[in-house]
């Protein structure tokens, strides 16, 4: 697969496509949902073009727990349809990307006076199991108190009764949006970042015909002209739909949802737990590489969209959690490496808690024919495209020809190029990336298995470029090699663009930045040419990142 059109450097030429080609669907958004439906509907033959105000997979397809996952707390909702294409869906993802979307067993601890009792607990995971389609050593398996303890020394041998192991999928919600959209371009969609829709134009019979949209890099203002418009603007959804004058009862409820990030040492959990909260949630603890995350927290959320921050009240309610079911880290504010705090784009429901409205999603239709996508989940990206293009699909049938479309065929592309087929596959080329990042100096294995994981065979190329450089310290030249893959291949426009959602180092690898960002302010300026005032922009939106993953707010921003 050709990636090198997904290139910051092929900007100019993607924005002169959108001022004078006439596309079959205009995109507005680029998560998982935009990233979703501009794959399916190019794939089948449609032309399609997708702007986002920001970076791609910036707003909550950045900030979710990171897991593809089959949706057990559903149940207790009895929303059976949402496991059941979970649990079908989490399966088709992983064939797509193994070394992106990776199984892993999830701890499900009781405990006296918990939300599940061991045989609600059997018989839900069991139901869970049938519902996802869950086949061979994936399938849950009841414990006995001495058995949960042994599988997580750090749980409360006290409060313990008993555990459920059963499967879920991790991935990296940001890098899966990128590879998809990766593959839209591969199939002749035309993709730009920090491009905002700003308003619509509309014909004689109030029916849009194009949208103004402002580069934001030049500040450019140009129009882009569709036969059919599609808003996947998770929690702008709303806000599009008043620049249509279309905004009714149907509406979204934003809730905001936390995590914290620890040192491993300080919260070494052996493998992930989903653990009970006294106010009747469920948090979860995953182990990823040299750190713990935990998280989430849902409550209904009214502040700033464009800056969303971690509170004490939100840092507070985590550490209580983790400290009432690990009794001996005893976790305090000073131990948290690093946050990220993001919105659920989830349907209104009167008289509803924020815990309890449905993640399914929703698709609005307004008189204008704009073809609004609200709710969902990243595990679902696939069908949630699949109903959307059968919306537009619909749609567009009334004025055109739809004979010449395919059919989706999403579950069977391969989102990279060469790809890794298997878990041998994917330890093999570790091994592989393992023995020559050995031979450049760089003998932690935590750095072949985040290439490996990030990258899949596209590390090949990374590994390559590290030649280039001739820093004393092998890390930066990994790092400054990964930079120059981003500006290339990955449409790095920004700082922040490379360090949280194509490296995810904002999260996982904080230290790596503090460390290395001089080298790599001074790559991507020169790459793009960046005035003296541009990069001291783009510093400042990095420093106010890291302020705003390392610091506890005491209150939401209006």
């Amino acid at each position: 697969m050709k990636t090198s059109n997904f290139s910051i450097l092929h900007r100019t030429s993607q924005i002169q496509k959108l001022k004078t080609e006439v596309f079959d669907l205009a995109i507005i958004g680029g998560g998982i949902t935009g990233a979703g439906i501009a794959l399916d509907a190019s794939a089948r033959g449609l032309k399609v073009c997708l702007v986002e105000k920001n970076d791609f997979a910036s707003g909550t397809s950045n900030k979710s727990t990171k897991l593809i996952h089959g949706g057990l707390r559903y149940l207790k909702n009895f929303e059976i349809s949402l496991v059941r294409e979970s649990g079908s869906e989490r399966a088709i993802v992983h064939n797509l990307a193994p070394h992106l979307v990776t199984p892993q067993k999830m701890l499900l601890p009781l405990v006296e006076g918990g939300t599940y009792g061991k045989l609600m607990t059997a018989l839900g995971l069991k139901v869970y199991d049938f519902l996802a389609d869950v086949k061979g050593e994936d399938r849950r398996k009841m414990l006995d108190k001495q058995e949960t303890i042994a599988q997580e020394p750090l749980l409360d041998e006290q409060t313990v009764v008993g555990g459920g192991l059963y499967a879920e999928y991790k991935t990296d919600d940001a890098r899966l949006a990128i590879e998809i959209l990766k593959n839209a371009t591969a199939f002749g969609a035309t993709i730009i970042n920090y491009c905002e829709m700003t308003a619509f134009n509309y014909n004689a019979s109030s029916k849009i015909e194009s949208l103004n949209c402002t580069d934001i890099n030049t500040n450019e203002v140009f129009t882009v002209k569709a036969k059919s418009y599609l808003s996947a603007a998770g929690p702008w959804v709303d806000t599009i739909r008043k620049k249509d004058n279309s905004i009714n009862k149907r509406r979204l409820h934003l809730t905001k949802g936390v995590h914290l990030v620890f040192p491993f040492e300080k919260l070494p959990v052996k493998q992930s737990v989903y653990f009970d909260v006294s106010d009747g949630r469920m948090v979860f603890a995953i182990p990823r590489g040299r750190v713990t995350y935990v998280g989430t927290t849902d409550t209904d959320y009214s502040g700033d969209l464009d800056r969303i921050v971690t509170t004490q009240q939100d840092a507070n309610y985590l550490l209580n959690a983790i400290n009432n079911t690990f009794k001996t880290v005893k976790l305090t504010l000073s131990d948290i490496e690093s946050s990220w705090a993001g919105l659920r784009p989830l349907i209104h429901e009167e008289n509803t808690s924020a815990s309890e409205l449905s993640r399914k999603d929703e698709i609005f239709v307004s008189k204008s024919g704009l073809i609004s996508m609200a709710g969902g989940k990243l595990t679902g990206y696939r069908k949630i495209a699949y109903r959307a293009l059968e919306t537009v699909l619909k749609t567009y049938s009334k004025e055109n020809s739809t004979s010449a479309f395919l059919e989706s065929t999403t579950a069977t592309i391969s989102l990279v190029q060469p790809p890794l087929n298997s878990s041998e596959d994917i330890a093999a080329y570790q091994q592989e990336l393992t023995d020559k990042l050995l031979q450049l100096g760089i003998s932690e294995a935590y750095y072949a298995n985040y290439l490996c994981r990030y990258y899949g065979k596209q590390a090949d190329i990374i590994i390559k470029k590290i030649n280039d450089f001739e820093s004393l310290n092998p890390l930066e030249n990994l790092i400054r090699a990964e930079t120059w893959f981003g500006v290339h291949f990955e449409m790095v426009n920004s700082l922040n663009d490379f360090f949280i959602r194509r490296t995810g180092r904002l999260y996982f690898d904080i230290a790596s930045i503090y460390k290395f960002k001089d080298s790599v302010t001074k790559d991507i300026a020169l790459l793009l040419n960046w005035s003296s005032e541009r990069t001291k922009k783009e510093v400042a939106l990095l420093e106010l990142a890291l302020k705003d993953a390392t610091t506890f707010y005491n209150e939401e921003f209006k």
